[in-house]
């Protein structure tokens, strides 16, 4: 087909996915999720190599993104919410999974293993879209989010290669390479948006691609994932881009409007009818035993540490999204073998239903206003020893995340 052609089918169907999102008032991210199902099971949208490599890129400086936007500051006020958060968040589902596809569904080991890491993980991608478009990415609880999203999928990303991966000589190059670029890119990075930023040819984007491009190119040597170190680089410089939101306003905006409908419509596309038919029962149980098990680790938490109701729930709700890890871990396991054809279906259904269910959930019933973001105990930027003190100071939060909100997601 033409490559022309091609691209304006697949825009087109973006296009329409987000004058759709607008229409219902929904994440942008799940109606082209539908759409790529939609196109793909009835229009015969298809796939092609220089596709894939854009939605491999959109979904790579997505989860970028998401590590960048993490506030070091509220990071270490908040170490122990995020922490214990996003470690019962991996942990729990990982071995409901693990035990219910093993001794009930009757999978072997080394499946059942893939399905919980498959199952465990929060969607970067989707959380991560949520935020910017509703400007919860600003204020004290969307970063303690993403903090805690940042816990389990590092607890994923730990699994997969502790469980499947080939420990061979770029496997050990990746590593070596991965620790010092991570160790040096704090300065470094400093260093280099201090001297070369602020030219028209974009040089901090470029800097930053380089690194995204050959951490990449060095875990998939290693038989891994590209996406998997761009969480890490993100987190990084998350300190050094800080202050440099343009620069952060502009990438996101060129990977939302370019990038990530690929990405998005593409992940559609791995549902089929007859998937969904065939194993209908086997899906909607493991899709229960996702959130529930997700509900148990993070609902008792967030009460614990006084998010108050609606936040706690809606917390619970983004945290039991799937998507980016999960389609990438069943992906994984396909292609080396480790799990069939029907159970990757099963997997990847679940995986996106699991990005769509507790999201339209979260975002239709239990939606906070920017107003209601802070948490009671410490502010954005530092800790506050007095949670009444905390309460009682909320203005200048609320007013600097709803400027900040007001640029970042004006467009969307």
């Amino acid at each position: 087909m033409n490559t022309w052609l091609m691209a304006v089918a697949w825009m087109g169907v973006a296009l329409a996915a987000g004058l759709g999102s607008v229409g219902l008032g929904v994440s942008v991210s799940l109606v082209e999720i539908a759409a790529g199902f939609t196109a793909g099971n009835f229009l015969g949208l298809h796939t092609a190599p220089w596709i894939d490599f854009l939605a491999g890129l959109g979904s790579v400086l997505l989860t970028f993104l998401a590590g960048a936007d993490i506030d070091p500051g509220v990071l270490r006020s908040k170490l122990k919410e995020s922490l214990s958060i996003g470690l019962l968040s991996f942990l729990l589902p990982f071995l409901a999974a693990f035990l219910y596809t093993y001794y009930a569904a009757g999978w072997n080991l080394r499946a059942a293993e893939l399905a919980g890491v498959a199952l465990s993980t929060t969607s970067v991608a989707v959380v991560y879209a949520v935020m910017v478009e509703t400007g919860l990415n600003s204020t004290e609880l969307g970063k303690v989010i993403l903090a805690a999203c940042f816990i389990t999928d590092l607890g994923t990303v730990l699994a997969l290669g502790l469980f499947f991966a080939t420990f061979n000589k770029w496997m050990f190059l990746f590593v070596a390479v991965a620790a010092g670029a991570l160790a040096l890119l704090p300065k470094g990075g400093r260093w280099f948006f201090r001297v070369f930023g602020g030219k028209v040819s974009e040089l901090e984007i470029k800097f930053i691609l380089v690194i995204l491009f050959g951490l990449g190119g060095l875990a998939s040597m290693s038989n891994s994932e590209a996406v998997l170190p761009a969480y890490l680089v993100g987190l990084a410089l998350a300190g050094t881009l800080l202050d440099r939101r343009e620069l952060m306003q502009r990438l996101r905006s060129a990977t939302f409007a370019l990038l990530t409908p690929f990405y998005f419509i593409k992940a559609g596309l791995f549902v089929t009818p007859g998937g969904l038919i065939a194993g209908a029962a086997l899906i909607g149980v493991l899709l229960l035993v996702k959130m529930a098990s997700k509900f148990v680790g993070v609902w008792p938490l967030t009460a614990a540490y006084h998010f108050g109701p609606r936040n706690g729930m809606y917390t619970t709700l983004l945290m039991s999204t799937g998507l980016t890890f999960g389609t990438i871990s069943s992906m994984f396991g396909l292609t080396h073998g480790i799990i069939t054809q029907g159970q990757y279906s099963v997997l990847v259904t679940v995986v996106i239903l699991s990005a769509i269910v507790p999201t339209l959930i979260a975002q239709t019933y239990f939606r906070p206003a920017l107003h209601q973001a802070s948490l009671p105990v410490g502010r954005l930027g530092g800790a506050t020893a007095d949670p009444k003190e905390a309460e009682n100071k909320p203005a200048e939060v609320v007013t600097s995340a709803v400027r900040e909100a007001k640029t970042e997601a004006g467009g969307r």
